[in-house]
């Protein structure tokens, strides 16, 4: 639920939050979002590259991102996976496996269909 003082930061707190329990915990998990919940464009840009490749550019610092592939690396190792490349490869892969996306948007109005030509993989 975002209040009125919820902004990009807040935002992009929650998605790591959500990825690392989907990706780094193997926990299946589902993340309804609405379009009255959007207060930034920006939200919606990020939900579509979630979607589209099952991650968000930038969205982990340095640090945050090596403590991200220590998360997985026990489960990657049985697969022979090491490398740091590898290692992320296989956080994406349980986001995409773990994580569910819902999205809840009214189709009355310009909003919806600017948005979806805007950020096309709403559709897929």
């Amino acid at each position: 639920e975002s209040s009125k003082s919820y902004g990009r930061s807040e935002w992009r707190e929650d998605l790591k939050r959500v990825l690392r329990k989907a990706g780094g915990d193997a926990k299946p998990c589902v993340f309804l979002f609405s379009d009255t919940q959007i207060k930034d464009e920006a939200f919606v840009e990020d939900i579509n590259n979630l979607l589209n490749a099952g991650e968000v550019p930038n969205m982990f610092p340095s640090d945050e991102k090596m403590s991200v592939l220590e998360q997985v690396r026990p489960r990657a190792a049985k697969l022979g996976l090491e490398t740091p490349l590898e290692l992320w490869g296989y956080f994406v892969g349980q986001c995409k496996y773990y994580l569910h996306v819902v999205l809840a948007f009214s189709p009355i109005g310009n909003a919806f269909r600017e948005r979806l030509r805007q950020n096309p993989s709403l559709v897929n």
